[in-house]
């Protein structure tokens, strides 16, 4: 399937050290004909971390998307009924907004529009990064696993030995994960190695 021409919803929450992973498949979307509305939480936009300005990271992607990236609940609202998607992605997302989406709770942004996507009976592919997947936020991501129009890019743990609960997404699978959401199916296998090929 071609994405060429799909409007998608690109939501970034607070996982600093992934956003070098993710920045790329952006890129390779925007290459593909894809329209890219960036949405990102405050948490992305205001702080600074040993991983860079958030402010700095918002502008590479307004750069890149062409588009000024939505930064409010009120802006993120019209991505459902007025701005419909084809499609929300979510990457990376937190355990602390896993938890929110998978409780109903519409305290960002991103949250917003994904809930706008949904409404719409239109797919909202997640990115999980999270040192708490095989914890407490274990029972939070399985419910979104079993929720419809809700799809993962496929996941494992990054670091078994010093971070075992924590998962990661292959992010170079979004596109793929996108494609097969849009067929209303889920990418397989969802549990994978973290690492393919030194990736």
């Amino acid at each position: 399937m071609s994405l060429m021409g799909k409007r998608i919803g690109f939501g970034l929450t607070g996982s600093h050290c992934t956003y070098d992973a993710v920045y790329p498949e952006i890129e390779k979307l925007v290459q593909a004909g894809v329209e890219v509305l960036p949405v990102v939480t405050y948490t992305v936009k205001n702080t600074e971390t040993r991983f860079g300005r958030g402010e700095d990271w918002v502008e590479k992607i307004e750069i890149l998307t062409g588009h000024k990236a939505i930064a409010t609940i009120v802006d993120a609202e019209p991505l459902g009924p007025k701005i419909p998607l084809d499609c929300m992605v979510i990457s990376p997302i937190t355990g602390n907004t896993i938890s929110k989406f998978a409780n109903a709770m519409t305290d960002s942004p991103v949250l917003m529009a994904a809930k706008a996507t949904l409404r719409n009976q239109k797919p909202v592919v997640l990115g999980i990064s999270t040192n708490d997947a095989l914890g407490l936020n274990g029972v939070n991501i399985m419910r979104l696993m079993a929720t419809k129009n809700i799809y993962f890019i496929p996941f494992g743990q990054d670091d078994p030995i010093k971070k075992p609960n924590s998962m990661v997404a292959r992010m170079p699978m979004l596109s793929e994960t996108i494609e097969a959401a849009l067929l209303g199916k889920q990418l397989q296998p969802v549990l994978v190695e973290r690492y393919k090929d030194g990736n």
